[in-house]
């Protein structure tokens, strides 16, 4: 008994620094959020619901929730299956190891970096707009334009392609090679090891790449600023934006309740994923 307790206390003291961590610098900020979403902006005074009722009735939230939600609807399928099919073929290839480095550049590119190459391309004096024109295409400003959204999907997907793809790669090479071996024995062909051996053991890594690429999708605002400003056109006017405008004007009060809203639509989310993962697991 002495001995477990002391093992119990030994665990306890290792991780205390960085539940401290979390507790000072997630936890306690995220309790004065809580707090202030029942306050007044200015006075402090206990308003209640008030500030909820302000959000949801705020044609902009509504207009950045909407288009939050189409982007990550449309670009996390849309990455896992790409990065799925680039890692598999990288794997079986001698030079994937080079490939994969390459496919990790943009992530190591800074922000105003790639948001500069953007405006280069994609604005009515970018390369891209004056080489339509040379060609006799009539050129436009993209990113005043529906085609904005476009733009900020292909940008997401070009820089965290090379991430998914090294976790997928990860999962590959822990499945065993034999099992292919003798799957190919019983004459099965690439499709069906593909279907029958490759998804079923990739599923763990499914569900990690899915958790990123979700909580990446909220990180593309930094690339839409720099390249659109505060006020983008509507089709990628973002939560993001809607939080920096939000705090420029010393609206903490409505910023406080939408932050609340989000983190925990996030957390739902979340667990329903980990939930309906769980229920595939026993079920299998």
């Amino acid at each position: 008994m002495r001995g477990s307790r002391k093992k119990s206390f030994r665990g306890l003291f290792w991780i205390m620094p960085s539940f401290l961590g979390v507790l000072v610098f997630y936890l306690l900020p995220y309790g004065d959020v809580v707090r202030r979403s029942f306050l007044g902006a200015v006075d402090e005074k206990f308003v209640g619901m008030e500030n909820y009722r302000t959000v949801f009735g705020n044609t902009a939230f509504l207009l950045a929730v909407k288009n939050t939600l189409r982007f990550t609807a449309i670009c996390i399928p849309a990455l896992i299956l790409l990065s799925l099919g680039c890692a598999v073929v990288l794997f079986r290839s001698k030079y994937g190891g080079i490939i994969k480095s390459a496919f990790l550049m943009p992530m190591a590119l800074p922000a105003v970096s790639v948001a500069l190459m953007w405006r280069l391309l994609f604005h009515s004096q970018g390369l891209l707009n004056q080489w339509l024109v040379h060609m006799g295409i009539a050129g436009s400003d993209w990113m005043n334009t529906k085609q904005a959204f476009w733009v900020l999907v292909f940008s997401y997907i070009w820089k965290n392609l090379g991430y998914d793809i090294v976790l997928w790669m990860a999962g590959l090479a822990g499945i065993s090679e034999s099992i292919y071996e003798a799957a190919r024995v019983d004459g099965a062909g690439e499709w069906q090891c593909f279907v029958k051996i490759t998804l079923p053991n990739l599923k763990p890594s499914l569900y990690t790449i899915t958790v990123l690429s979700f909580l990446n999708s909220f990180k593309v605002f930094r690339e839409a600023y720099l390249v659109a400003g505060d006020y983008p056109h509507e089709s990628i006017y973002m939560m993001q934006h809607l939080f920096n405008n939000w705090f420029r004007s010393f609206s903490f009060d409505k910023m406080a309740a939408a932050a609340v809203v989000e983190s925990m639509v996030l957390l739902l989310l979340i667990l329903l994923l980990q939930k309906a993962w769980d229920s595939k697991e026993a079920a299998v």
